[in-house]
């Protein structure tokens, strides 16, 4: 984007949740500078005729240092003892990701693993399993099967252990998503050298499978689509989870929600792991549209760094507008969702506006905490919401 061409955001403050406050809200704010790092731009606050406490305009720039991401998703780690049974051979045989070789100067130290059942019948009878491991940058990508009367922790913890064994680049942390599957690779990791984290930030990984549940189970013999889309990733099918009061730690004074070219987060673009602050990037899909705009939501706070700190500590996995409850919710962790503010009727309208931007970008969006609108970032989180369905 050319520093000089005029942007049309629409801007909303929120106060934090505390009993007695209510929620202040801007109207649209028209963004004519440059960006430092948010928006490349200065955003120009129209206040309310309402006593409120204002943004000062201010100017955003952010240097161009470019974005590196994993080339070769389609990449996959080629074991040397190979897939040896039936199930394995099943398992293996989809052309799609399985064959290409990858550099390993570009795999990560952060793992995701996955085991669970998937949407094919083999035998005629007998579920498939799959133990699915792949890094945070999306290139290193190992798929095992495992016999349907082999599925434990004994058995995912020999396979984990042989797939570092053989690995170049060993984890130092493995993250897995699958709420029903918790107590099993919660004990076959415990016996592992690597932090397990139950977490939904499992963005490469949830990535690929959504590429093998279009492109690879429809393929098998034996699938069964029926089976697909059925699985639950942290809560439960009906969903009665209720926000908690968000921690004194994480307690900005102010919230926006704001809008940024999806063009800044890919190759060439000017956010890139340099300039986040302990934030983190989860993969870019490379057939979402180059033109559209990725939703997030900025906190303002005296405290950034503390605040971003303490996120950084935690599996942040993003920010949702629950309109029915007219809340706003951060989400961490497995399952765990923490109450930010209170959404009022207009506050409401740009809430919907959010999550039809996540939606049209599969859920993709972002969190940002900031001293104010002309600091850099003390944490900047590009994230997105995985489906339950996986």
């Amino acid at each position: 984007i050319a520093s000089s061409s005029p942007l049309l955001f629409r801007f909303l403050t929120l106060e934090p949740y505390l009993p007695n406050y209510h929620l202040n809200v801007r109207k649209e704010m028209n963004v004519v500078c440059m960006i430092k790092f948010l928006l490349s731009q200065t955003f120009i606050v129209a206040l309310m005729s309402c006593a409120t406490d204002g943004f000062v305009p201010s100017t955003f720039n952010v240097g161009r240092r470019g974005f590196v991401f994993a080339t070769s998703r389609d990449s996959v780690f080629n074991s040397s003892r190979h897939l040896r049974s039936s199930l394995n051979a099943a398992a293996a045989d989809d052309g799609k990701d399985n064959n290409k070789p990858f550099r390993w100067e570009e795999v990560t130290t952060e793992w995701e693993l996955d085991c669970y059942s998937r949407p094919v019948l083999v035998e005629g009878k007998k579920k498939l399993w799959e133990i699915l491991m792949t890094d945070s940058s999306g290139n290193m990508r190992v798929c095992r099967a495992l016999p349907s009367n082999k599925v434990n922790s004994r058995e995912v913890r020999r396979v984990v252990e042989e797939i570092i064994e053989e690995s170049y680049v060993k984890p130092d942390t493995i993250r897995f998503f699958r709420g029903a599957m918790f107590n099993m690779i919660n004990i076959a990791l415990s016996e592992v050298d690597v932090i397990a984290r139950p977490s939904r930030c499992t963005f490469a990984l949830a990535q690929w499978i959504e590429e093998r549940n279009r492109n690879v189970y429809p393929e098998m013999k034996g699938y069964q689509p029926t089976m697909s889309g059925i699985a639950s990733v942290g809560g439960t099918f009906l969903d009665i989870r209720t926000a908690v009061k968000l921690p004194d730690a994480l307690r900005g004074e102010k919230y926006a929600f704001v809008g940024l070219p999806l063009a800044e987060f890919v190759k060439g673009g000017a956010i890139t792991g340099e300039n986040i602050g302990v934030g983190r990037l989860c993969l870019v899909d490379k057939c979402l549209p180059a033109d559209s705009y990725v939703q997030g939501v900025v906190i303002l706070t005296s405290r950034a760094k503390a605040l971003a700190s303490w996120l950084a500590g935690t599996e942040v996995a993003g920010v949702k507008a629950d309109l029915r409850k007219r809340e706003l919710v951060m989400e961490t962790d497995l399952d765990n969702q923490y109450l930010m503010a209170k959404l009022n009727d207009e506050q409401r309208i740009e809430a919907a506006n959010f999550e039809e931007g996540k939606d049209a970008l599969n859920g993709l969006h972002f969190i940002s905490v900031q001293n104010d609108e002309d600091d850099d970032p003390a944490g900047f989180w590009l994230l997105r919401e995985i489906p339950d369905n996986l």
